[in-house]
């Protein structure tokens, strides 16, 4: 026999599970929205051939950037200046490329903003004479090999002024690394800026001399990752992420530096010993030297001006020297905040 008290209990549960059910599925569909909509989009990034920026196809291999929740795309260049302008324009979201470059960017609709040091020079670039010159004093009025305005210009600029030579004390010879090192075995050069594996090898082929390199003092081949202002507010997130596992990947190259040359070498079509011996001439951008770089602007912001006096100095670049670089630490404190070693 139905029991009035049964049927009273029974309508109070269904209005119960009724009420629960239009509670919660807003709830649910709304949090899968909010999921959908705050999903990370790709991070493109421009990358030009170095070692110290060709490391991270080490983490693109192995999956570290997708362990941290990011889907990145590595877009290539033929050097560093067209990654940053393509940066610049909107092509790519960041670009790893030298601060000297990023000084001599083409104006644009945004700045350029300096986020990370991913390595700086130390004896991967340098200058090689032909046999019968000994020291960088020996190339005064001769002729010297070297792109104006690329990261080689800059070196030769260094090594002249280590040693109280001018610019103009030397013929520049506007020409690529590789023509340089062309022009060198068929003596039509004195000397040339280059950088390694061509250092030593001509070096060796000509039976010359490397009479400077950047391991001889604190270079200004500063190496690193430069975005837009448009980026840090739209893909901060992202940005942030990218830097979380810069810092992973720079732990493994600590730890397994053997798997970390392996694998890159086999992307390059080189030798594990041929890689290892280009990336031994970096001081690599781990977290040491972000913290250093970074911290209350640091060394990076007392490094702008510098650059901008060599780049006054020798005016045969001809280009227009930017005064709105922009150092900016932010990220790089927000991923040491968020970094943890990877178990």
């Amino acid at each position: 026999m139905w029991n009035k008290n049964q049927f009273k209990f029974k309508s109070w549960v269904s209005r119960l599970i009724l009420f629960i059910v239009t509670l919660i599925v807003p709830l649910i569909i709304h949090g899968c929205i909010f999921q959908q909509n705050n999903a990370l989009k790709t991070f493109r990034v421009g990358i030009n051939n170095w070692p110290g920026f060709d490391i991270v196809l080490y983490a693109q291999e192995t999956g570290m950037f997708k362990n941290r929740g990011l889907e990145v795309e590595l877009v290539r260049f033929q050097n560093g200046s067209d990654a940053a302008r393509a940066m610049l324009r909107g092509s790519v979201d960041a670009a790893f490329g030298s601060l000297w470059e990023v000084k001599q960017i083409d104006p644009g609709n945004d700045k350029p903003i300096f986020v990370l040091v991913t390595n700086i020079s130390a004896g991967s670039d340098g200058i090689v004479t032909q046999p019968n010159f000994k020291s960088v004093e020996d190339l005064k009025g001769k002729k010297v090999g070297a792109k104006l305005g690329t990261v080689n210009h800059l070196i030769l600029l260094e090594a002249l002024k280590l040693y109280d030579l001018k610019p103009t004390d030397v013929e520049i010879d506007n020409i690529s690394n590789q023509a340089a090192a062309q022009k060198m075995q068929k003596s039509l050069l004195d000397a040339a800026v280059i950088w390694e594996p061509l250092l030593s090898n001509t070096a060796q082929n000509i039976q010359g001399n490397i009479v400077y390199t950047t391991k001889d003092l604190d270079s200004l081949v500063i190496d690193g990752l430069v975005t837009r202002s448009e980026t840090l507010d739209n893909k901060e997130e992202e940005l942030t992420r990218f830097i979380v596992t810069w810092f992973d990947l720079m732990e493994v190259v600590d730890n397994k530096s053997n798997e970390v040359f392996e694998i890159v070498s086999q992307q390059l079509d080189q030798t594990p010993e041929s890689f290892a011996q280009d990336y031994a001439g970096l001081k690599k951008g781990d977290i040491a030297m972000n913290r250093r770089m970074f911290k209350n602007q640091g060394r990076l912001s007392e490094i702008l001006p510098q650059l901008t006096a060599l780049l006054q100095e020798d005016l045969r670049h001809g280009r227009i020297i930017r005064d709105d670089v922009e150092i900016n630490g932010e990220a790089v404190m927000k991923a040491l905040e968020k970094w943890q070693p990877k178990t």
